[in-house]
């Protein structure tokens, strides 16, 4: 009774670490009972946000380190991290496809960003708790899918197995903040059921769109934008005008906004952002007015309160949360060990057993009784050997039939079958496109400057022409259509007086005409277009879409990126205006 007195197991405690760009690398325990935070501590780490990677493993095995020693916590503990996101989507696949050809569809699709074409992807997924893969009459199911660097998860690893720590969860800051929304219960009212909202993260590399239908996902936009490069509000037009089409993609009752980034204020973002819907917003930064989210205990430092972020908070739900949107990393992706390990007490002395540990026992327990027994198998051997191969033949007759069967749902396929939601998004992408330059040039223009011709692609191709009764107009208006459309690199192609003759230009008034032409395509590009709207009776000093006595009116149509005419119509079509 004594020796089972002193034997005694307990699991080694477990402490939630958070990468958040923007404060570091934070350490965090929650007090669940008292909806407070237990233990926080934090630390500098440098994030690179174009690799999506920690700069430097031993700056943050050091940070690890010394908050272990800091809050007191046995380095002999398992650690769940949260990462900021990679990777995350939505694709409609077929309802019987294997779980190999899922994950290879996915894979197929990450490897189309600049992160994993260099690098292996860890790949997680789910089906999306929105759809019903069992719902009768149903042939596709909606896969949720996130990806992390597979270096990264090994590094992680490899640096808590330095210092005796155990890595059994990595966590995206995606997840964490929904969770920590709903722990906090901010979003109550949008995660009703049936209730459609979108969550807008602003982050300083861009923001993302998640679309919600109370408590689940449904599908997720990003958007790249060079926050740090904005003055004053300048950011918050751009986030406006680029958020509008988004917006309108994803129509809903609710807008929530949280700002993780310093550059960008969820509150004024908030008063400015134009959308229908009922907006509300929480600062995860430091336009924040409380002194932390949550309540803290005692042991947390006034200074650190101040810091921690939805992503810690989150991070420290992640074994106690039931929100549907979770994703594990670690299955099938990780070499080493990422076991729950036990510490058993014998006496004065301390063993610690992992579950594969404890396997070995019990192998060579059973070794020794397969000695002791194996005399007699000799006398069944030749019954279990005949039974063995009938169960063999019977299991390789089911497997050829399911190898049939998966024959018919080659991963080979998915890329050149028709995707509704494909097709669609790249329509919603060129359709974008044109709506901004319209809009760009509606608002840019002066009251002297009046258009003749107008065509813009979904490629992002704009050429302009136009009239001005003075230049300085054509200057301002060109000015205003560059800083609108950033990254169009668009040009003054071309600024001449209109005049009949030489004569009329030297002793003619002073209310002569100018015209120019504002572009960002190519020579050879303009050429093609003037080939395109003209056709082979062009004449000598012709202009492509302007209007003349041998072409009719609206006949000129842009050249598509393969060169070839696509009529269409519409407002957002390729058909330039004249006017």
């Amino acid at each position: 009774m004594s020796f089972l007195g002193n034997l005694s197991s307990t699991p080694k405690t477990r402490v939630y670490i958070s990468v958040t760009p923007g404060v570091g690398l934070e350490m965090i325990q929650l007090d669940l009972a008292g909806g407070a935070v237990a233990n926080y501590a934090v630390r500098d780490l440098a994030y690179n946000e174009t690799s999506r990677d920690i700069a430097d493993y031993e700056a943050f095995k050091q940070a690890v380190s010394e908050m272990y020693e800091e809050l007191g916590v046995n380095p002999k503990c398992e650690v769940v991290v949260n990462m900021p996101l990679v990777s995350f989507g939505t694709m409609q696949l077929g309802l019987l496809l294997p779980n190999d050809a899922i994950t290879g569809a996915i894979q197929s699709e990450i490897e189309q960003t600049y992160i994993f074409r260099r690098v292996e992807g860890a790949i997680a997924w789910q089906d999306a708790p929105s759809t019903s893969a069992n719902t009768p009459g149903k042939e596709t199911r909606q896969i949720l899918y996130s990806a992390i660097q597979q270096p990264v998860v090994e590094n992680l690893s490899n640096a808590l197995t330095e210092l005796g720590s155990v890595l059994v969860g990595i966590e995206t800051s995606l997840t964490s903040t929904l969770r920590a929304l709903e722990y906090m219960g901010v979003t109550s009212t949008q995660m009703q059921p049936n209730t459609t909202w979108n969550l807008m993260i602003v982050n300083s590399i861009g923001y993302s769109l998640v679309s919600l239908s109370g408590r689940n996902v449904v599908d997720y936009y990003e958007e790249p934008l060079a926050i740090k490069s904005f003055e004053g509000d300048e950011i918050y037009n751009a986030i406006n005008q680029s958020a509008q089409i988004a917006l309108m993609s994803y129509p809903a009752n609710y807008l929530f906004i949280v700002s993780d980034t310093d550059q960008v204020s969820a509150s004024l973002l908030a008063s400015k952002i134009q959308t229908s819907s009922t907006v509300d917003m929480l600062e995860n930064n430091s336009f924040k007015k409380q002194e932390s989210l949550i309540p803290v205990s005692l042991n947390v430092l006034q200074s650190y309160a101040s810091k921690i972020s939805l992503q810690a908070i989150g991070c420290a739900l992640a074994d106690v949360s039931d929100f549907p949107l979770k994703f594990n990393f670690l299955t099938g992706s990780l070499k080493l060990t990422a076991e729950p390990t036990y510490t058993f007490t014998v006496g004065e002395q301390e063993i610690t057993l992992t579950p594969s540990s404890a396997m070995k026992i019990v192998g060579i327990l059973a070794g020794i009784i397969i000695v002791i027994f194996g005399g007699l198998s000799y006398l069944i051997l030749p019954n279990l050997i005949s039974a063995t191969q009938n169960s063999a033949t019977e299991i390789e007759d089911k497997l050829a039939a399911v190898d049939k069967e998966i024959s018919t749902y080659d991963t080979s396929n998915i890329e050149t079958a028709f995707n509704v939601k494909t097709e669609v998004e790249k329509g919603v992408q060129g359709n974008r496109a044109k709506l901004m330059n319209y809009v760009a040039a509606g608002e840019a223009i002066p009251k002297t400057v009046w258009l003749t011709y107008f065509m813009t692609q979904g490629n992002g191709l704009v050429d302009i022409k136009g009239v001005s009764t003075n230049v300085e107009d054509v200057y301002v208006f060109f000015k205003n259509m560059r800083d609108s459309l950033i990254g169009t690199k668009l040009r003054l192609q071309k600024l001449e007086m209109e005049t009949s003759s030489v004569e009329a230009a030297i002793f003619g008034n002073n209310s002569q005409n100018y015209t120019f032409e504002i572009t960002n395509m190519t020579n050879d590009q303009l050429n093609a277009l003037l080939q395109t709207v003209t056709g082979n009776n062009a004449q000598p000093g012709s202009e492509a879409g302007a209007p003349n006595a041998s072409a009719p009116a609206n006949t000129a149509a842009p050249a598509a990126d393969n060169g070839t005419a696509v009529p269409q119509s519409g407002l957002l079509s390729n058909e330039p205006i004249n006017q």
